[in-house]
């Protein structure tokens, strides 16, 4: 997918983009190509490939949840290279943005990017997301959360829905195994105060692959042991 392919594609769902907002992805773009030379920020490096498995993948969000009413705040846990939150900010100017990752280096190219790419309202924490979701400063303050290919969704209920505050909504961004692992996460869902609301499954365009975004609500308060100590939703998940 090229970029005029990528634009042409955004404009035919209705997904606004403007041409300022494709300079800003191709500037980081090329940000991404020369800092992953540096340090491993993703496999997938080529245009094409970038703006199809990357760009245009994250963007997907915005058509199953609307962001464009109103300012709300987005918190994005294991973002790595910025995926799915900084394609969703640039698009959405308006979204408040909260990126966590445990990888310093990554938050530095992150920090990089918010410069050069001139983004207000975006906050980088280097931290564990077990850590972050017991910080008072940010649990159970955001509307929405999301995390893409970052763990297993019973693990990932367990990191993310702490953070939402009630009646927010945790986008899990997931390929082709989603729905099994929506089987074995269930426990996990309703325990942390979860309610699964929708799996919205489609293929990406020219045959890049089946992706699912899944939509669960926070309906009740997480208790306060969740999450656990670093790395055991991940060792021992509900």
């Amino acid at each position: 997918m090229n970029p005029e392919e990528f634009k042409a594609e955004l404009e035919r769902l209705g997904l606004p983009i403007t041409d300022d907002k494709m300079t800003q992805y191709k500037l980081y773009l090329e940000l991404l190509q020369e800092w992953n030379q540096k340090i491993n920020l993703t496999a997938i490096t080529e245009r094409e490939e970038v703006y199809l498995k990357h760009f245009y993948d994250s963007l997907t969000a915005g058509l199953y949840v609307d962001f464009s009413k109103g300012v709300h705040s987005l918190c994005d846990v294991g973002s790595g290279a910025g995926f799915p939150s900084i394609p969703l900010k640039i698009l959405y100017p308006e979204l408040e943005v909260t990126i966590v990752d445990s990888l310093k280096k990554r938050i530095g190219f992150l920090e990089i990017i918010v410069d050069k790419l001139n983004l207000s309202g975006v906050t980088l924490c280097h931290d564990r997301a077990e850590t972050f979701g017991q910080n008072k400063l940010y649990r159970a303050t955001y509307d929405f959360v999301t995390a893409r290919a970052v763990a297993r969704m019973s693990v990932l209920a367990e990191l993310c829905l702490p953070l939402l505050k009630k009646d927010g909504v945790f986008i899990a961004m997931k390929a082709a195994h989603a729905p099994e692992e929506m089987k074995a996460a269930n426990k996990a869902i309703t325990t942390l105060g979860g309610k699964f609301r929708k799996d919205f499954s489609f293929e990406l365009p020219k045959g890049a692959g089946e992706r699912h975004i899944i939509l669960i609500d926070k309906k009740k308060e997480t208790p306060n042991k969740y999450p656990r100590k670093p790395g055991t939703p991940n060792k021992q998940p509900i």
